[in-house]
């Protein structure tokens, strides 16, 4: 059998411009859950055990080990550490079976890591989420360099995930680097 490593989406290692640090995060699954039609209350009850609740318009909540956050109506992307959840969406396809529609996501986002004191700053220059109202567990979809995004505050006014387009991958980095560079 073919033993099959995944590559990055950019070989970039993770950078410190001024205070801000950039890094490609390569260890998160990631999964979407759809509620099918008539399905939600079963969907909710999966998310309630695995996540401790559902995840609200613009919330992500975390599970002891997956977070969850809303990315339209009655949908949302389930993440976790790759090395536990390879198989993240067939993990919840088994447990919602036919309330939903899961799909597997890991290849189709980079994730970018920002922290560090001038990344509010930095988050100014990319894109219009409030970033300095932005609590932990906040996200917005947003656009950045012209690429539809996924912010996530991981630690207010410290830490924001950041979810791009795989295949955009170099830009969404050139922005967050020439970003970092302005603010430093």
């Amino acid at each position: 059998m073919l033993e099959l490593t995944p590559k990055p989406a950019i070989d970039a290692p993770d950078q410190t411009i001024g205070t801000v640090t950039i890094a490609q995060n390569t260890g998160v699954a990631l999964a979407s859950v759809a509620a099918r039609k008539g399905q939600l209350a079963a969907c909710e009850k999966t998310l309630n055990t695995r996540l401790g609740a559902v995840p609200q318009v613009g919330k992500a909540v975390s599970g002891k080990v997956e977070t969850g956050f809303w990315t339209g109506a009655e949908q949302w992307m389930i993440s976790a550490p790759e090395d536990s959840h390879e198989d993240l969406a067939e993990q919840w396809k088994r447990v919602l079976g036919a309330a939903a529609s899961v799909t597997e996501q890991s290849g189709g986002w980079v994730v970018f890591d920002v922290s560090g004191a001038n990344m509010p700053a930095m988050c100014e220059l990319l894109c219009s989420v409030p970033i300095r109202k932005m609590e932990t567990g906040d996200v917005q979809r947003t656009m950045i360099h012209q690429l539809g995004c996924f912010v996530i505050c991981c630690d207010a006014g410290k830490h924001i995930r950041i979810l791009g387009p795989r295949a955009s991958a170099l830009s969404l980095h050139h922005a967050l680097t020439a970003a970092a560079t302005s603010v430093a």
